[in-house]
């Protein structure tokens, strides 16, 4: 039989080991996910990059928005199989997305077609759009510039890291959260504008709000992964999202698609020079 000092101090052994991997958990980022490789030798493609942001679990909205996290899971998946390079993270925090973003900046160069997604909570100030981390705590539009992601800052900084293309998937047209708290607020977003080269797909008009339908997938997304799997050129693929969500609501929801486009992007990675083969599937995992 063991003695009470060695119980005590296994008790406290085991009590510092709980506390050291909750330490741990919450000082790691979410893990964003890299590529597996058909071969050890196979080279690592970065034509074809792309963020995945699903953000569901909004503890401080009292809002939950689950069906953003499936939204997120179902778009990196298709976009694996086009032969994209993506990056996925789930419920991020600020630090999350910051830390996400230059991990998808440090491997961007001048052939680069990248896409950035992110589903979840987005709010518009003084005619900009800011895009809500999990962790945001919102009181005021201070705390919305401060702690939001700023869709204009994240275009500017695609372009400065010299991107040839750049395409945008927004479902972030929701009713404010935190309305309540504010004297005057706007619903849905304000109007995106991409630059050059760049093609931005939003789920719905500005101003205009969305409901979550009881289903599987948003419309929006429900409609996009549909036209993904008819090979079609992004463009082609974005416009017939749109007629598609019209259609499938009467009227009701209308996605906006906003092209700059100077020349024709195809969805399939073999038509772009991408090999397919050298291709795998992801797995998550701590960054680089």
């Amino acid at each position: 039989m063991r003695s009470p000092r060695l119980v005590g101090l296994a008790v406290s052994l085991s009590l510092l080991s709980t506390s050291l991997d909750w330490t741990r958990q919450r000082e790691t980022p979410r893990p964003i996910s890299d590529p597996i490789w058909s071969g050890k030798s196979a080279p690592l493609d970065t034509s074809r990059l792309a963020l995945v942001i699903g953000n569901s679990a909004y503890p401080d909205a009292d809002s939950p928005l689950p069906i953003m996290t499936r939204d997120a899971e179902g778009l990196t998946n298709a976009l694996r199989e086009h032969g994209f390079l993506v990056d996925a993270v789930e419920n991020a925090t600020g630090s999350d997305m910051t830390h996400a973003i230059d991990h998808l900046r440090a491997r961007v160069h001048s052939n680069s077609t990248v896409l950035v997604y992110f589903g979840g909570y987005g709010i518009q100030c003084d005619g900009h759009n800011y895009l809500i981390p999990v962790d945001a705590k919102i009181w005021s539009e201070e705390d919305i510039r401060l702690q939001g992601l700023s869709i204009d800052h994240l275009l500017s900084q695609l372009q400065t890291s010299g991107a040839r293309v750049r395409l945008l998937v927004i479902e972030a047209s929701r009713r404010n959260p935190y309305e309540r708290r504010f004297r005057t607020y706007s619903h849905g977003l304000a109007p995106i504008q991409g630059g050059a080269n760049a093609l931005i797909l939003s789920s719905a008009a500005p101003g205009v709000i969305v409901e979550d339908p009881d289903e599987l997938h948003s419309r929006l997304m429900t409609a996009l992964l549909t036209q993904m799997d008819s090979s079609k050129g992004i463009e082609e693929v974005f416009n017939n999202t749109q007629n598609a969500v019209v259609t499938a609501t009467q009227g009701q929801q209308t996605p906006v698609v906003s092209s700059t486009l100077t020349e024709s992007v195809d969805l399939w990675a073999g038509r772009s020079g991408v090999p397919v083969s050298s291709v795998g599937s992801a797995a998550s995992g701590p960054s680089e």
